[in-house]
């Protein structure tokens, strides 16, 4: 059915592989996986389900419940939590599954489904292909004594709130900081304030007033403009922009300058390093990570490991390798230290934990190295089509690839939640650089 991309299954809402119908039926299949029929009858099985403020999370909700309940689940209802939440508290709750409703960044109309084992990590490639093949077969309800309970829990955003706190030093506080944080009206538009009050810092809350229709609207981690301005108007001393789900950030300084996930990472793994915290002397980042990045860390002794495109595989690599610093461009940092996925709060909270320690502003905080001129070009293209195996698109890359032999890189890829082919390169002549780039993606574009 090819129901599952790099993170969960994602979609229009209401259309296609996100349905009621196949939410129910991803319940069913995910609740069977979890709890084997000769499981049946035995001790109590539990998932917890988190969501974010799309009006859609309603329906996808109820239908999951319906699902995972006929297979014989308990479920337990977060409401509006972030992402790693999820992942924490399946973990804290001894639950045997997590499962999230959100699709993240994307627009309203938008939604996804993801899931985390008991261990709070994001399932690997193989479950998810066994659940699956669940849903194409069908899974036998539980026998009706064995049906499951669904119950709300209240103190789940509590929970989150509590343990972010624990993930800065002891002792510290945020006093002194004018801090805004924008929410994009999304899953922490609740619990990003808290944290960062109860912390002690003056907070400028934006993007805190979903409505079901206007999560990332012109807000969040993918439209900066919004905490920029709140920054600047304000007089604070830094931006924490958070997307719909809260596990990316992306972090403004007092000009309402924006510092990516790359410049983030640099920042963390020195320092890191230089506590003798940073295991392997090891980061991990995905190839879309820009190449000064890379030449940072070697300047400093020490290693990029780059994966395929999506935090999971990050996540994969930083277990195999027992790393605990990773993440994207994108703004997912991943600090296995403190979480499960990348947390988008908890790496500000780092960040704001390194101006108190340091007492820099934030611009001197957020600029590592230099960047290699980089761009990036998103091109939609028709359901169904499949313009990377078109002649004039192959031809395209083909002849980027031999002008920035030497030079640069080129990096094409279809995204694995959206219908779009992203065309990156990275080159020192940003005239070559621009070329390249708009011949490569021209190409897509009339193919698509």
């Amino acid at each position: 059915m090819g129901l599952f991309g790099t993170d969960g299954v994602r979609g229009r809402a209401n259309s296609g592989n996100m349905t009621a119908e196949i939410a129910l039926r991803l319940g069913a299949a995910a609740g069977r996986f979890f709890r084997r029929e000769s499981d049946m009858g035995h001790a109590a099985h539990r998932v917890v389900i988190g969501k974010d403020t799309r009006l859609s999370g309603y329906m996808l909700e109820n239908a999951l419940t319906a699902g995972l309940t006929s297979t014989g689940m308990n479920v337990l209802l977060l409401g509006p939590v972030p992402t790693p939440a999820v992942g924490l508290l399946a973990r804290s709750m001894r639950a045997d599954l997590g499962v999230m409703i959100s699709a993240s960044h994307n627009p309203v109309d938008d939604n996804g489904i993801k899931f985390f084992g008991p261990d709070g990590f994001k399932l690997s490639d193989e479950v998810e292909a066994e659940i699956e093949r669940l849903v194409a077969e069908g899974v036998a309800p539980a026998d009706a004594r064995n049906i499951g309970r669904a119950k709300r829990i209240d103190d789940g955003r509590g929970r989150y709130v509590e343990y972010a706190k624990t993930t800065i030093p002891s002792g510290m506080t945020l006093e002194g900081l004018k801090v805004v944080i924008d929410c994009a009206n999304g899953a922490a538009y609740r619990a990003a304030p808290d944290v960062l009050a109860e912390l002690g810092a003056t907070v400028i809350p934006v993007g805190i007033s979903p409505n079901g229709r206007n999560i990332n609207e012109a807000c969040g981690s993918t439209h900066t403009e919004t905490c920029a301005e709140a920054v600047v108007a304000h007089g604070a001393d830094v931006g924490i922009a958070l997307d719909g789900d809260a596990d990316r950030v992306m972090i403004l300084d007092a000009e309402g300058r924006v510092a990516d996930g790359d410049q983030l990472m640099a920042l963390f793994a020195a320092r890191w390093a230089e506590e003798g915290r940073l295991r392997g002397g090891t980061l991990v980042a995905t190839v879309m990570s820009n190449l000064g990045l890379e030449r940072f860390l070697i300047g400093r002794g020490l290693t990029l490991q780059r994966t395929r495109v999506g935090d999971r595989y990050v996540v994969e690599a930083m277990r195999a390798g027992n790393f605990n610093l990773g993440g994207e461009q994108s703004g997912h940092i991943v600090m296995t230290d403190y979480a499960t996925t990348g947390d988008g709060l908890i790496a500000g909270l780092q960040f704001l934990a390194e101006m108190v320690r340091t007492g820099k502003p934030a611009a001197d905080l957020m600029q590592s190295f230099e960047r290699v001129p980089q761009r990036l070009d998103n091109v939609r293209y028709a359901a169904g089509s499949t313009p990377l195996s078109a002649a004039p698109v192959v031809s395209a890359i083909a002849a980027a690839e031999a002008e920035l032999v030497g030079c640069g890189r080129l990096l094409i890829r279809a995204s694995g939640t959206e219908p779009l082919i992203r065309v990156m390169a990275e080159c020192e002549d940003a005239s070559l650089l621009d070329r390249v780039v708009e011949d490569v993606a021209g190409a897509v574009r009339a193919a698509g």
